[in-house]
């Protein structure tokens, strides 16, 4: 999971936490966060892009078949 999307996550965490009022906003306010950090883990995460000047013979071979 790339950096961003953990400390986002982990700030979503501390916001829930944060709200602890009974009350019917902060409770709609925390099923909020506590869905965006489920759909936060649920992502799926691209291929990482490489980062050298390494060419894959293999890959080249079959991008041209």
């Amino acid at each position: 999971m790339p950096p961003t999307y953990l400390l986002a996550r982990d700030h979503l965490q501390r916001a829930s936490s944060i709200l602890q009022g009974t009350d019917q906003r902060s409770l709609e306010i925390r099923v909020i966060i506590d869905r965006t950090i489920a759909l936060i883990d649920d992502a799926p995460m691209a291929p990482v892009a490489r980062q050298d000047n390494v060419l894959d013979l293999c890959a080249y071979r079959r991008s041209r078949l």
